[in-house]
């Protein structure tokens, strides 16, 4: 039975359904972990699949393609490297399809050791896995030289049973593969669950999360160690990592003692690595060139452009100012410093001919009318086909720029702004816009490809803002104040509170004018069929519109 032993936590990226990639990928940091003696690796949750493949993991030639993965896994073990503890979808041979199981399998001495299934299926928020697995019926530790390893995959951690369970039969380190997404509250919440399983069973826990971005979903990493009383160990957010942590036995059980001790970054620098990485992954795993995006002069694409350049390089975003007769001078003059600061191809094309040929056409049609929104939407609409001409003939994908807020109330235009492949500001209220773009401008992520210092110009930042679509246009004309809209919409969107409850400043929040909380319901509610045609992006809130909060588009309900 051993005494000491080396544990490599790898934090990694898959792709979801390129399981040769990841085999690849896995055997890559297993030559690491060799190179660390490590005597284990442990990757995270469905690591071999990707996670999440959604309905991709009910399809049998898939769940045969994993097992066979796994199984040419579990054979490189014979040498003298490490064993591993791999995730992958698991349809046990008698079971003629369906759903499989979510499994953590040993693979060591060049065989499968053991395979234990996942017991407690997430069906909340983003998570829906009763749709597509089945639970395992309870958990037994598994022996690895002569240590009990107590596995327990992402959601079985997060309730006391399982935990309770391996530790009555004898384990001795719980390990805890995660494929958990990143949100402004994940860290609290998982060092609360990691402590709690900790404290009630006296155990060191191993949290080992996965990283990439994932559609909607941007996996943060952020692997750690907790034990009692003891010093806990972190892996760093948004990096991949091959870490190794050093553990002894004592008479009061095991122990780690050495490990990597990152320190997570604030609130906004964890929120911009989210959207960068989201809007890389998502643009190099669908193999596309770059991005193209509509540079207004305004907050939100510019800070757009920050994020995708600091994402892919300024030679692989290229940026189009589209000014009509109502754009201001600044809006040239701010756009044009944003790009060059930026270092991005930027150049203009004039709306006005296609604004005076689409006049003319509908002349006939429109008389006896007054111009309202449908005139203004028009100038949006000839953007995004411009936007999308540019897209189809030169193969960038077309970034869209809205934020949270204004998606939101429906302050977009369908087949207009809201054109394109992925926003990475779907799940960002504009107050948090202005908050970044000042981060930015500070700071700038280790693994950045953008240039240093400031990159966007303060007056893009302090202006009031608008969509400059007819004159004199600010936002606030149609909107409350941001932070009064925003702090409504919080209630609403994320924590689910009734009008009376906003209007009385319920959960410490400022109270609210009766008035403006009806209408700000109402024009959440009736922009739902606005946001099923949105683009995708990255998740970084609590609750983000489509995979978290699931409303019907036709809904008579209104709060009273």
């Amino acid at each position: 039975m051993a005494n000491s032993l080396t544990i490599s936590i790898a934090q990694i990226a898959p792709t979801v359904g390129d399981i040769d990639g990841n085999v690849k990928k896995i055997l890559a940091v297993r030559e690491v972990a060799a190179q660390q003696d490590a005597d284990l690796m442990i990757l995270p949750e469905l690591i071999v699949s990707g996670y999440p493949p959604e309905d991709l993991v009910l399809k049998p030639a898939y769940q045969r393609a994993c097992r066979a993965a796994v199984e040419e896994l579990a054979a490189m073990t014979s040498d003298d490297g490490p064993a591993m503890i791999v995730g992958a979808p698991w349809a046990t041979t008698e079971q003629g399809g369906g759903q499989p199981f979510n499994a953590a399998i040993l693979c060591a001495d060049g065989k499968i050791a053991a395979v234990v299934y996942k017991t407690q299926l997430p069906n909340y928020g983003v998570f829906d896995e009763p749709r597509r697995y089945r639970a395992g019926k309870g958990l037994t530790p598994v022996t690895f030289k002569g240590i009990k390893l107590g596995l327990m995959i992402c959601e079985d951690l997060w309730y006391p049973d399982a935990a309770a369970e391996l530790a009555a039969q004898g384990a001795e380190i719980l390990i805890a593969p995660h494929g958990s997404p990143f949100r402004v509250t994940a860290h609290a919440e998982r060092y609360t669950v990691a402590d709690a399983r900790m404290e009630e069973t006296g155990l060191p826990v191993i949290f080992v999360n996965q990283l990439g971005g994932q559609d909607e979903l941007v996996f943060d990493g952020a692997s750690f160690v907790r034990q009692p009383g003891g010093k806990g160990f972190q892996l760093p957010a948004f990096r991949q990592e091959i870490l190794p942590t050093e553990w002894t036995r004592s008479n009061s059980g095991w122990a780690c003692n050495t490990g990597p001790e990152a320190t997570l970054p604030a609130e906004y620098s964890l929120i911009y690595q989210a959207l960068v990485m989201g809007v890389r992954d998502y643009v190099n795993k669908n193999r596309f060139p770059g991005v193209v995006i509509g540079l207004s002069g305004g907050v939100d694409s510019a800070l757009t452009a920050a994020i995708a350049v600091d994402a892919l390089g300024p030679d692989r975003v290229r940026c189009i100012m589209m000014p009509s007769r109502y754009t201001a001078s600044e809006s040239h003059t701010d756009a044009e410093q944003c790009a060059e600061l930026l270092g991005v191809s930027y150049e203009s094309i004039a709306i006005e001919p296609a604004v005076d040929a689409f006049a003319r056409m509908l002349e006939e049609t429109f008389t006896g009318t007054t111009a309202d929104t449908t005139e203004e939407n028009i100038q949006s609409r000839i953007r995004g086909v411009l936007l999308m001409a540019i897209s189809n003939k030169f193969g960038p994908m077309v970034l869209t720029t809205g934020n949270k807020s204004e998606m939101s109330v429906g302050y977009a235009t369908l087949y207009g702004d809201m054109n394109g492949g992925y926003n990475p500001l779907k799940d960002v209220y504009k107050t948090d816009v202005f908050a970044l773009c000042c981060w930015r401008n500070e700071h700038k992520p280790d693994d950045s490809f953008g240039p240093d210092g400031r990159v966007i110009p303060e007056n893009i930042i302090t202006k009031p803002p608008s969509a400059e679509l007819r004159e004199d246009q600010k936002d606030q004309d149609s909107l409350p104040p941001y932070d009064q809209l925003d702090d409504i919409l919080r209630g609403f969107v994320e924590d689910e509170l009734s009008v009376r409850e906003i209007i009385a400043g319920a959960n410490g929040r400022p109270a609210q004018d009766e008035e403006v909380v009806r209408r700000i319901q109402h024009l959440l509610y009736v922009a739902e069929y606005k946001r099923r045609q949105a683009p995708p992006g990255p998740k970084i809130t609590v609750r983000n519109f489509g995979r978290d909060r699931r409303y019907p588009i036709t809904n008579g309900f209104r709060d009273r």
